[in-house]
């Protein structure tokens, strides 16, 4: 049985703190199921709650994560959390986009620093998240998720693809690593129809870019299995042109 790392412990305890009868199934999926957690992965924790949390339970649910959610690194510090909330009349039954009530991680610290919480909003990716969580979840409470939620329709999840695609394109910048392993794992799932780990996603568009792309996306694969080794402000230049490829192919 995998090993449930303590973030996802410490993520589903302020889940159910806060939300108590709201929560009807609370779901480990992601990395530290398919593969393994990598030196800098996330923990990745989906909750179906009943209904939405008012704005002071918002607050203190993010303020509670912050404590417990290390930095997006290997340096000894907590594993980084991204913690999703959507309501279940907003899957079930299934329309595209889905609504997300809440998300939580380390790329919006600053923006919670500052008091900042994103209102509830529909959500394309989502599309893409459960899809990977019915695949392959661990239930920490709840039926299994594949039993709460209907297969999404695979239209929907192309066109969650092509929808994200814009807004990973902009945070390209301070976050290269995941951009680009991202843009390979979206590739791979078009041609496909698979969601794979990052570095199965890599490994399958380093065989199918053009030789002058293949160092920026090998790096990145490197650095996501082994951790560190990825200073990327002298590799500007490369990386834009891998990121504007996969873009291209992608749309």
């Amino acid at each position: 049985m995998t090993p449930l790392p303590d973030e996802a412990q410490a993520a589903f305890d302020i889940v159910k703190r806060e939300l108590g009868d709201s929560v009807v199934g609370v779901y480990l999926f992601g990395s530290a199921l398919a593969g393994g957690l990598r030196p800098s992965s996330d923990v990745d924790v989906l909750a179906i709650i009943g209904r939405p949390p008012d704005e002071r339970v918002r607050r203190r649910i993010v303020e509670s994560l912050k404590a417990v959610s290390g930095a997006p690194y290997d340096d000894g510090t907590p594993r980084p959390l991204e913690v999703t909330l959507l309501c279940r009349q907003a899957v079930v039954p299934w329309r595209y986009p889905p609504r997300s009530e809440l998300v939580y991680g380390e790329w919006l610290r600053e923006a919670f620093a500052q008091g900042r919480i994103p209102p509830a909003a529909a959500d394309p990716d989502l599309a893409v998240v459960l899809t990977t969580a019915r695949q392959q979840s661990l239930a920490l409470c709840g039926p299994k998720l594949a039993e709460l939620i209907a297969p999404i329709p695979e239209a929907d999840l192309r066109r969650a693809i092509i929808d994200s695609l814009p807004g990973l394109i902009d945070g390209l910048e301070g976050d290269e690593r995941n951009v680009l392993l991202t843009l390979a794992r979206m590739w791979m799932t078009l041609e496909t129809g698979q969601i794979a780990p990052k570095d199965e996603a890599a490994a399958w568009a380093l065989e199918r870019l053009p030789l002058e792309h293949r160092d920026a996306l090998a790096l990145a694969r490197r650095a996501y299995l082994e951790g560190g080794g990825d200073d990327w402000a002298p590799r500007m230049s490369q990386v834009k042109a891998l990121a504007g490829y996969m873009q291209r192919t992608i749309a």
